[in-house]
């Protein structure tokens, strides 16, 4: 009897397009082959096949790389870009730092402390009391007692 092996997490099972090929790594070996059978029929005459095919394999290597290298489900360009985060935009000491929550309700019980004791200052002058803070200058009711 044959065994075949089914994955059991289907998330990694890709999906083949054309010879047994991804969409991705048609796009990338084609744009390979663009860029590189041009250049092998340029140079071919004037430096050798030798040189020339070396310079057509050289040109077409990040292209096959791009299309088939793939580390912990990301593509090259992903951990491309996360290398030239780490090591160039990204500063290089990131202190640790944390958020005290419990910080942030001693500053929110102070408020509410401060906010109940003018509340009972208010409550005792009566009504009319309080602060001139918000009375202006133009306000007709305003005692001058200088």
């Amino acid at each position: 009897m044959a065994y075949v092996p089914v994955p059991k997490d289907l998330s990694k099972v890709k999906t083949k397009v054309a010879l047994n090929l991804t969409k991705r790594q048609i796009i990338c070996l084609s744009a390979a082959l663009c860029l590189g059978l041009p250049l092998f029929f340029l140079l071919k005459d004037s430096a050798g096949t030798s040189l020339s095919a070396m310079a057509m394999i050289t040109v077409m290597l990040p292209c096959f790389l791009f299309a088939m290298y793939e580390k912990h489900g990301q593509p090259l360009e992903v951990i491309a870009k996360n290398i030239i985060q780490t090591k160039f935009i990204r500063p290089k000491e990131r202190p640790y730092k944390t958020e005290n929550l419990y910080a942030v309700l001693e500053r929110q019980r102070n408020l509410e402390k401060e906010v109940s004791a003018i509340v009972k200052q208010t409550g005792r002058k009566g009504a009319g009391g309080g602060s001139r803070k918000g009375k202006s200058k133009a306000d007709p009711r305003r005692k001058e007692t200088d």
